[in-house]
């Protein structure tokens, strides 16, 4: 693969991590507002607060994808993946949305690595961006097992 062909690659990437992160946010500003219940705040509070940490990473990653070259996509490009985090249709639904949640931080967690190994001696700068953001994912995926496990005994 020419080193022209490994930026490209690496810039589609980029752009799926982008949008995942894009789409994450929506998601927990949603789930953040619609769930209902006492045993619901505090995960409405995670979400919250993991909301500013998405939208960084989706920051990073577009800004990223100018310097490589790239175009930023705009929203006429983005196709939704993320079935399992639609908010419930019982606001009471707080494990529907932990679920949600963990499927989506796995998903975010296989982009990240994928990029990692993409990366993997020609691209160090987005290689520690997306080390970084790994790192992030594996944190907020950890406490809503966390979240999880709580709601499973």
């Amino acid at each position: 693969m020419s080193d022209q062909e490994k930026r490209s690659s690496i810039i589609q990437e980029l752009g799926v991590a982008y949008w995942m992160e894009i789409e994450t946010v929506m998601n927990f500003i949603s789930n953040s507002i619609n769930l209902d219940g006492v045993r619901a705040e505090e995960i409405k509070a995670s979400l919250q607060a993991d909301v500013q940490a998405e939208l960084l990473h989706a920051q990073t990653l577009a800004k990223r994808i100018k310097t490589l070259g790239g175009t930023v996509p705009g929203s006429a490009s983005f196709v939704s993946r993320q079935s399992s985090l639609q908010p419930p249709k019982k606001n009471t639904d707080v494990v529907s949305v932990i679920k949600g949640v963990i499927q989506a931080e796995d998903s975010a967690i296989a982009q990240y690595n994928k990029l990692i190994k993409l990366c993997d001696g020609f691209d160090y700068v987005t290689q520690d961006i997306c080390i970084t953001a790994l790192g992030d994912e594996e944190e907020h995926r950890r406490e809503f097992m966390g979240f999880l496990s709580e709601y499973e005994e």
